[in-house]
């Protein structure tokens, strides 16, 4: 199922991320584990946020993914569901089934 993912990162530890190297070897891990459809990175409520659509499989691939994100930049994340196009079509159509 296509999930998007929200990671918003203490500005505090994610500064000593970059300072030290572990943001980005930690988002190159999590990019080679999540195979994302897309990632996108940008500022909301003045927070560095990463925005991460990906194609998951079984629940069980959340606790590895996430757990770094919260323990090693005290990240706030949100997990959805996500419809490109092409499903919406497909799920508005069976609505008129």
């Amino acid at each position: 199922m296509r999930m998007m993912m929200r990671i918003q990162m203490d500005t505090e530890r994610a500064s000593k991320g970059i300072a030290d190297g572990s943001l980005p070897r930690g988002m190159e891990r999590m990019m080679e584990a999540l195979h994302p459809e897309a990632a996108y990175f940008s500022l909301l409520d003045g927070n560095r946020t990463a925005f991460i659509v990906f194609d998951m499989t079984d629940s069980w691939q959340l606790p590895p993914t996430l757990e770094p994100l919260f323990s090693e930049l005290n990240a706030k994340i949100d997990v959805s569901p996500a419809m490109n196009v092409d499903d919406l079509k497909k799920g508005l159509s069976a609505l008129s089934s």
